[in-house]
């Protein structure tokens, strides 16, 4: 079955309160997308972000965003007061002042009705053991004043020993109670949005990071599974070489896993993150597919990624584990980057859809393998992805090489941005993903994420109110009709 869908990560959804939420904004981009003819909604991870504001780098691989809870939403629901106006910023994000009223409103949500709402909190933590973890985590860094976990002041909780565990779940139980009561809030709305999406026709499709943060409640819960030494610090970390993107390869930090004490659970740890996800989307794009074939690893406390090592991954055992105890589960590869034949096999073993990215397809020659000719029925093509620059953006750095090699393969239309969706659109993919940005033909201000750069603008874009227009809707229905991507 042939679809499409739209790229719109929940930040970037129009808001008064600075950052896009799972409120009315999202319920009306459902409606758009169905009158349009899409059918898939693809989001980046929806987990708590981390240093520089990166879904890709958060305390949580279980957890959600509560920044992305709707105050308007908890205001109806009698969760919070009717005075909203102090949640008011302006339409650029700003996280500082958005994150510092949203936590202020939070928190008087929670003073107010814990209480009479614990039964249901301690319902959801006991189907959700790992967000208990998280919350503990984030009471004791925020007791610590934020320091990184592995360097509390307190080595006995930093290293999980019984009685400091207990001895912090007593003294901080109010704080842990918070950060349980918000995820209680975070999947109760998004649950409902998701419910609401399914039953319009569209599917949620999420993104998830392959590793998880050094400073998150993964590592310090788990640090039997990472490459860790006795201290509990990285000894390699992750990463990948000089690329595309950047000539000093991208150093991550991430610490890396411990393949073989991992193969000995069965990959327990990661099944229950799939089956974590799977509450969240309908379909998951795991980042970094290659790093399950081979992964790049670096020296913890390098400068950069270029001096590093390719070393070998777990496989098909992976797969083998995923396919046999989470026969639902609905992946696609992130299969960008350094692609070895041991990729190639992984992939062609677990015979998940790859990606082509349309503002790749034109730096070479027909040889080059997002080249349109390229592009096969099992694979998700992109005209950009969040790390890409928008159409116009790409096309005003292209070289005149590049532009007349496009020219030559792309639809013949009024614009360089309807050129490219109509060539995604009309690709042999089962799916094509269209950013938002690029059916609204924004330029590079409006860019996502410039990988290899750190904070300010990056995931900073919101779209105005009412810039998706029923005209709009009109025109790629017609489209979605003519490439037959509209579901029947």
């Amino acid at each position: 079955m042939r679809k499409s869908g739209v790229l719109m990560h929940i930040t970037s959804l129009p808001s008064l309160s600075g950052i896009g939420t799972l409120g009315d904004e999202a319920y009306h981009f459902v409606d758009w997308l169905k009158k349009a003819g899409f059918s898939v909604w693809q989001v980046l991870p929806a987990g708590p972000t981390g240093y520089g504001d990166s879904p890709y780098q958060s305390p949580s691989s279980f957890a959600g965003n509560i920044y992305l809870i709707d105050p308007e939403l908890l205001r109806r629901d009698g969760l919070l007061g009717d005075d909203l106006d102090s949640l008011k910023c302006n339409h650029f994000i700003d996280y500082e002042i958005t994150k510092s009223r949203r936590y202020q409103a939070l928190k008087m949500s929670f003073f107010n009705n814990y209480d009479r709402l614990e039964v249901e909190v301690d319902e959801f933590i006991s189907r959700h053991p790992e967000i208990g973890d998280y919350a503990l985590f984030m009471a004791v860094r925020d007791y610590f004043g934020g320091l990184m976990w592995t360097i509390w002041p307190d080595v006995a909780i930093r290293m999980r020993e019984e009685s400091a565990l207990k001895h912090y779940e007593r003294i901080l139980k109010e704080e842990i109670n918070f950060y349980k009561y918000t995820q209680y809030l975070f999947f109760r709305q998004w649950k409902q949005l998701k419910a609401y999406a399914n039953k319009n026709g569209i599917t949620i499709f999420g993104d998830m990071p392959i590793y998880a943060a050094e400073d998150s409640a993964d590592t310090w819960a788990n640090p039997e599974i990472f490459q860790l030494d006795k201290d509990r610090r990285p000894v390699k970390v992750a990463g990948v070489p000089p690329d595309y993107f950047s000539e000093d390869g991208q150093l991550w930090g991430n610490p890396l896993y411990d393949w073989e004490k991992l193969k000995h659970t069965n990959y327990d740890w990661w099944i229950k993150r799939l089956k974590s996800a799977m509450e969240l989307y309908d379909q998951i794009r795991i980042d970094h597919f290659i790093g399950f074939a081979n992964y790049y690893a670096v020296r913890a406390g390098a400068e950069n990624a270029r001096v590093g090592r390719w070393e070998k991954a777990p496989g098909r055992s992976f797969f083998f584990n995923v396919k046999r105890r989470l026969p639902d589960i609905n992946i696609v590869a992130e299969d960008l980057g350094v692609i070895s034949t041991r990729v190639r096999r992984l992939l062609s073993y677990a015979g998940y859809p790859g990606m082509k990215v349309l503002s790749f397809a034109f730096d070479s020659d027909e040889q080059n393998p997002h080249f349109l000719s390229h592009i096969d029925e099992n694979s998700v093509v992109y005209t950009g992805t969040h790390d890409n620059d928008t159409v116009i953006g790409w096309w005003e750095k292209a070289s005149d090489s590049l532009r007349a090699f496009a020219d030559e393969y792309l639809p013949q239309r009024d614009t360089i941005t309807e050129r490219m969706i109509e060539a995604a659109l009309g690709s042999a993919a089962r799916l094509a993903v269209i950013p938002v940005q690029d059916i609204l033909e924004k330029d590079s201000s409006a860019r996502m994420n410039t990988p290899g750069t750190i904070g300010n603008p990056n995931w900073r874009w919101n779209m105005e109110k009412g810039a998706l227009t029923d005209e709009l809707a009109e025109k790629y229905r017609e489209l979605n009709e003519y490439y037959e991507r509209i579901p029947s």
